[in-house]
């Protein structure tokens, strides 16, 4: 459960949290809801509630037991039964739903308008019926007294189908290009289309005749002309309060209110976004605590109906399609452009439903606690730390929270206040003190600028040789390299410094890994750069020696690809050579390191100690002792046991992977005798067998009756 305040209104988002992938199995999803924090806090108020990709369109069923959703993708229906908290079934579609009705009190009885110009019946059982319409539709109204079926879209005409009698009626002529949304009120039955050119028609089904036109564009051309924006408001969207009241949202993003009885709007809200407006709707108490909720794509806005003034807000994550209020509650269902569609609770806009009355204890138990308990975001940091930060100022504010001897703060502000301004430790600031005396001392010394840097030398000096060109009047300024804001960071940080002995970059480039002596000294005394011993006369007559020399190479390409060719192959043996050297060196290492243990080996042999035995008690002693030495010896291992045996030189071979030596373990006298019994048995048996090889089976002649074998 996330929470978030806005305009002092707190608003309660039971969706938030991380999904569980459907693929994982009931094992892996025990272990990631132990394992993460957010998976294990999340709630869910009614298991699976989500579409495979996207939700279009959402609605309650008249009697509150059930939720409708359709989304993508494959086209579907889900019915959530509330009661139960999790999806009653699944029903797929041909098409994807525009808009859809419920005709009775719970889910058995439904009316699908398709995006194929489809309007599909569905009963308990699934589809009953299927029609189509002229023209492709955009929203669907049912008038329960008549029993008829209005269904609009891209033309003038409003259909209207009676499902008692099964057959079309005459269509309404409206006279508009096209009608975008329509809204029966149940008091009068009052049908009214919203059209494309900002319009509101209102007809009486009774005689189907013209009760009243109410043009919304003119009351939104105002802001129109202030915004610059010529396009024309259409109607988007329509819904009734009472048998007087009707709330109207445009395609600029205004929303009207209007009193039937008056051709003027009571009220003008703007949503500032200019995107359409997708639905409308009045929330259930008195005049004076009543209230609106009007949804674009972006955001969903709630505010006061008499005075507009704004009382809440939430923002989209993803962009939202639909909204629904479940009646009498502060509970609202979103359906959006992702997978898991929102619910969001507002305690001040009503209770929590029946069906989740835990969610009034929930909410209270979180007001209540006034402590935080969970402190993953936040760091703990005390009064001298926050000195040393330069965040004294904050003490005091929302910023930091008071807890024991110190404050917590926010872990993303300290970080940054870190990277800012680091803490001024006592060493730090010795260092600092040190570093100005020295640079002070220097400033009267004579300096020898220049502009090579002191990483990647050599790439520097490979970039600006190839990159001027001597014989033009134009020539490339001196550290021109340096300058540059894109290279600049890789000639002054360490942390972009090339390893010229590393073997990839001596393959790949061996010309920069080692320059000639004639560039680098041309570069040297082009460029200011002075090595020890190189002060003297004459220089400008060796400059112009080396820049003669460079000319004549470079008018000559051809020489220099097969000269970088030759240098390519000549290390690339360099490296074998030294990657064989290596292996040689390891060997003889190994070998050296086997000698040694075995001359070790041949030096801790044990000589034969003879004892004398004066009385048959010692006697009994040294058979004991010799049984205890038999006993610890079996429990040593292959090591110690060879360096306990005498070393016998005829059992050392030489062999191509090195010295082997070979030798036999011991044997206990059981096991000798077990041998021998074996083997005595084998010849025994020998000796015994017969072969089989003599036994002949007598072959009888077969039998012939008339011709044919019989036997």
């Amino acid at each position: 459960m996330q929470v978030s305040t806005t305009n002092d209104v707190k608003i309660y988002n039971l969706s938030a949290g991380k999904s569980l992938p459907d693929w994982l199995t009931d094992r892996k999803k025990r272990q990631l809801v132990k394992a993460d924090v957010e998976v294990r806090k999340r709630i869910e108020l009614i298991q699976d509630f989500e579409m495979p990709a996207i939700s279009d369109r959402l609605k309650v069923s008249n009697d509150g037991q059930y939720v409708l959703a359709t989304g993508i993708y494959k086209p579907r229906l889900r019915c959530y039964d509330l009661h139960n908290l999790g999806m009653k079934f699944e029903r797929c579609l041909d098409s994807e739903v525009t808009e859809f009705c419920v005709l009775s009190e719970d889910y058995s009885k439904i009316v699908f308008m398709h995006c194929d110009r489809y309007i599909e019946l569905h009963s308990q059982a699934g589809r009953y019926y299927r029609l189509r319409i002229p023209v492709f539709g955009r929203d669907i109204a049912y008038h329960p007294t008549s029993a008829d079926l209005y269904m609009v879209g891209g033309g003038s005409q409003m259909y209207r189908l009676n499902l008692e009698q099964g057959r079309f009626l005459n269509s309404i002529d409206t006279g508009a290009p096209s009608i975008n949304c329509l809204a029966l009120n149940p008091e009068h039955g009052l049908v009214c289309g919203g059209t494309a050119d900002g319009r509101v028609t209102c007809w009486d089904p009774r005689d189907r005749t013209l009760a009243g036109t109410l043009d919304v564009a003119m009351r939104c051309q105002v802001n129109q002309t202030e915004g610059g924006d010529g396009r024309v408001a259409a109607v988007t969207a329509i819904t009734q309060r009472n048998g007087l009241n009707l709330g109207v949202g445009t395609s600029t993003g205004q929303v009207l209110l209007y009193d039937l009885r008056s051709s003027k709007p009571l009220l003008v809200k703007d949503h500032m976004y200019g995107l359409p407006i997708k639905r409308v709707l009045f929330t259930e108490g008195s005049e004076e605590e009543g209230r609106v909720l009007s949804m674009d794509s972006q955001v969903v806005r709630l505010w006061d109906r008499e005075s507009g003034k704004a009382y809440t807000s939430i923002e989209a994550t993803a962009e939202f399609n639909d909204i629904v209020l479940y009646p009498k509650s502060g509970l609202l269902f979103l359906a959006n452009e992702q997978p898991r569609m929102q619910v969001f609770y507002i305690p001040s806009l009503g209770p929590a439903p029946r069906w989740a009355s835990f969610l009034d204890s929930l909410t209270e138990e979180l007001e209540e606690s006034s402590t935080a308990t969970v402190y993953d975001d936040y760091k703990f940091v005390t009064t001298e730390e926050l000195n040393e930060l330069g965040l004294e100022h904050l003490i005091g504010s929302p910023l930091l929270r008071a807890h024991l001897h110190g404050f917590f703060i926010d872990i993303r502000l300290y970080r940054k206040a870190a990277s800012a301004r680091p803490a001024s430790a006592t060493e730090t600031v010795k260092k600092e003190m040190v570093r100005k005396r020295i640079e002070e001392q220097r400033k009267g010394r004579v300096k020898l600028e220049s502009k090579v840097p002191k990483i990647n030398k050599d790439l520097f000096m490979k970039l600006t040789m190839d990159g001027e060109k001597i014989g033009d009047k134009k020539k490339a300024k001196k550290g021109e390299l340096l300058e540059d804001n894109r290279f600049g960071a890789l000639f002054t940080d360490e942390r972009f410094e090339v390893d010229t002995t590393e073997e990839t970059y001596r393959l790949i480039n061996p010309v920069v890994s080692k320059l000639d002596k004639d560039k680098r000294k041309e570069f040297d005394a082009k460029y200011g750069v002075r090595e020890s011993g190189s002060e003297g006369e004459g220089g400008d007559s060796e400059d112009d020696e080396i820049m003669k020399e460079s000319e004549d190479d470079r008018e000559e390409s051809s020489d220099d690809d097969q000269e970088w060719t030759k240098q390519l192959k000549k290390e690339h043996k360099n490296i074998q050579s030294e990657k064989a050297e290596d292996k040689k060196l390891k060997r003889m290492k190994k070998q050296e390191q086997k000698l040694k243990n075995i001359s070790s080996l041949a030096a801790k042999t044990q000589q034969h100690v003879l004892e004398e035995v004066k009385a048959g008690s010692e006697f009994q002693n040294v058979t004991e002792q010799k049984s205890k030495s038999k006993s610890k010896k079996s429990k040593l291992s292959l090591e110690e046991r060879l360096e306990t045996e005498t070393f016998d030189p005829s059992s050392m071979k030489r062999m191509e992977s090195g010295h082997v030596m070979t030798f036999t373990p011991e044997k206990s006298q059981q096991s000798v005798r077990q041998e021998e019994k074996e083997k005595e048995h084998r010849r025994e048996r020998l000796a015994v067998r017969r072969s089989a090889k003599a036994l002949k089976k007598d072959r009888v002649a077969p039998k012939f009756w008339l011709g044919k074998r019989v036997k």
